[in-house]
């Protein structure tokens, strides 16, 4: 008998122990989301420089175009707040397959292209709240 009650002794601390850490690990994943707020703009980088910064809030449908002569393709739509990569010439296609993006530090990758596309705040320099 002390063996089974060692056995259910060990389960419940395990499940304590899961539960504990999911309620961690899901306090931790809040807190990251709520700290990265909506973006005001895309930044656009090509091979390393920067090809182009858009507004999130303007409806707007950009083409990027890398390789020689320009034959490589990412079709980049920003619409109702929100950017994400309609149609691409690369290979696997995996940035056309991204979830639209609209929070800041969230991007798409092209690697075919080395495209990348990330939301950015706008830099706004907040002044102290003083009353003189």
């Amino acid at each position: 008998m002390p063996a089974s009650k060692n056995h259910k002794r060990l389960f419940r601390n395990d499940l304590i122990f899961i539960a504990v850490l999911f309620v961690l690990v899901s306090v931790l994943g809040l807190c990251f989301y709520l700290s990265h707020g909506e973006g005001d703009e895309v930044v656009v980088t090509v091979d390393g420089e920067v090809f182009g910064t858009y507004s999130l809030s303007d409806d707007i449908t950009v083409e990027i175009r890398t390789g020689e002569q320009g034959k490589e393709l990412n079709l980049l739509v920003i619409k109702d707040g929100k950017a994400h990569v309609e149609t691409a010439s690369c290979p696997d296609g995996i940035c056309a397959g991204h979830k639209p993006i609209s929070r800041k530090g969230e991007s798409i990758v092209c690697l075919p292209h080395r495209v990348f596309i990330t939301v950015h705040g706008a830099d706004k320099k907040e002044e102290p709240d003083i009353i003189v």
